[in-house]
């Protein structure tokens, strides 16, 4: 079978479809009856599952969070799981983020890469090999999720009714594959307590805004301030600190107040290290500042605990593992209120090896001292398949069969759906050469990567699903 061709005379419809479901702005929103994350994941859910129907697989939607496109019979389940939900689109697109722009070459849109054009890849692949009148050994199912960027409530809905796979991957991260993936705890320090000065201060911080996602560098930061003199000598300390430090930002005067920007760049939470968080570069101003106490006090544990920290040492909670890398560390939200005081949204990455549970409990007691205190605790542990898995070789195989890359599988700090099987692995669609744009401005995926993922999921499926390579080790 020629896979290649075989997607090549699907092209014109795979981006057609496509841009359908790029069109939908499937942001996580407010919940609803029918629609519990949200009107936007949920009808870029109902897109999928009509895609399905159109093309006579068997569908199933499960409380309006996710659904599944099932093609085959048997008692063995392979399963992909991608996710049709995004993060916001922030600012500073070259067009309308949920309006793809096509070219020749690209499709820019938020979510092309993270993860709806995988997602349909994937699909396509079953779709392509169905026209084909193929008998599947093994029933197969593209299971799609809606809340893959936030909580997770589709796949906890999925499957506490549904099936769970006896293997499968998702395509929502990197070829040639990968088979680890990092803890990921997120949780929110809070200042527990504030009081007025006893002597009003010369600068009053009102508010600070900061970031919309936990796993999302925040690219913008906003400060309301309350200067009661020599606001100009603030504004000009401002301009300095812009020019001197090499950041972006803008001010104005509005009602007596100083509201102060800095931009950064945004980057995926599990590499933090990767984008320039607004936030910290805003704080750091501030600290230039005389504030009032809360603010001050703010400022103060920002500094030793949050600001420039990516590896979990000042948490005490720095660790390496030999095949899953170091601790990672991402304050995805800052925000602070007179009234309220500070809150951190933290998202914290592990590997194999870390007690995580003892070490929050550790640095709960720490700063409980200082007037901070760990809200809202979430926390995924790693995930882990043997290398010499034969799914893992057969998926290998399948992606080298197409590109000429010797890479060997690898594990991240990223969190996929693959963690919630146990014989789970993520598998593409970014290829060694593919530039990561994923939760960035004019996010965007080359047509070429996307045609060529296709033909590497539709060999991968047919081999697994149709020629039952793995069924017949008696291993899936």
């Amino acid at each position: 079978m020629n896979f290649q061709e075989l997607v090549m005379q699907h092209k014109d419809s795979l981006i057609e479809d496509l841009a359908g479901l790029l069109k939908v702005e499937s942001v996580k929103g407010d919940p609803s009856e029918n629609a519990p994350v949200g009107e936007g994941p949920k009808a870029a859910l109902d897109y999928m599952m009509e895609l399905g129907e159109r093309d006579g697989f068997t569908t199933k939607e499960v409380d309006g969070l996710a659904g599944h496109i099932e093609i085959g019979s048997g008692e063995e389940l392979f399963g992909i799981l991608g996710h049709v939900d995004v993060v916001p689109p922030g600012s500073g697109w070259d067009h309308s983020p949920f309006d793809p722009l096509i070219t020749d070459e690209t499709i820019t849109a938020r979510g092309v890469q993270d993860d709806k054009g995988p997602t349909m890849a994937a699909y396509y692949a079953l779709k392509i090999l169905k026209e084909q009148n193929l008998d599947f050994k093994v029933k197969t199912r593209l299971i799609i999720g809606t809340d893959e960027e936030s909580d997770w409530e589709c796949t906890k809905a999925y499957f506490d009714s549904e099936e769970m796979p006896d293997a499968g991957f998702a395509p929502d991260a990197s070829f040639p594959l990968i088979y680890g993936e990092k803890g990921i705890t997120s949780f929110n320090i809070v200042q527990k307590h504030t009081h007025l000065d006893e002597v009003e201060p010369n600068i009053e911080l009102k508010v600070l805004i900061s970031g919309e996602r936990y796993n999302m560098v925040p690219e913008e930061a906003e400060a309301k301030l309350k200067v009661i003199q020599n606001m100009t000598e603030v504004i000009q300390s401002f301009e300095d600190f812009l020019r001197s430090n090499k950041v972006k930002g803008d001010y104005e005067v509005d009602n007596g107040f100083l509201i102060i920007r800095t931009e950064g760049q945004s980057a995926h939470g599990s590499t933090p290290e990767a984008g320039v968080n607004a936030g910290f570069i805003l704080i750091e101003f501030l600290s230039t500042l005389e504030l009032d106490d809360n603010a001050r006090n703010f400022v103060h544990f920002a500094q030793k605990y949050i600001i420039d920290h990516y590896d979990g040492s000042r948490f005490d909670m720095a660790h390496r593992h030999e095949e899953m890398g170091e601790v990672s560390v991402n304050t995805g939200m800052i925000n602070y209120t007179e009234v309220d005081g500070a809150s951190f949204g933290v998202n914290l990455r592990y590997p194999e090896g870390l007690d995580f549970q003892g070490k929050i409990d550790a640095f709960k007691e720490k700063i409980s001292d200082e007037g901070f205190m760990i809200e809202d605790v979430s926390d995924e542990p790693p995930h882990f398949v043997d290398p010499a898995d034969p799914l893992v070789g057969v998926l290998l195989d399948s992606y080298r069969n197409h590109v000429d890359d010797p890479s060997e599988p690898f594990t991240v700090g990223g969190g996929t759906y693959a963690r919630t099987l146990e014989r789970g692995v993520a598998f593409g669609a970014m290829f060694k050469d593919t530039k990561d744009t994923m939760h960035q401005k004019n996010e965007t995926m080359k047509i070429e990567e996307l045609l060529n993922a296709t033909a590497i999921y539709l060999e991968a499926v047919y081999r697994i699903c149709v020629e039952g390579e793995i069924s017949e080790d008696k291993l899936l």
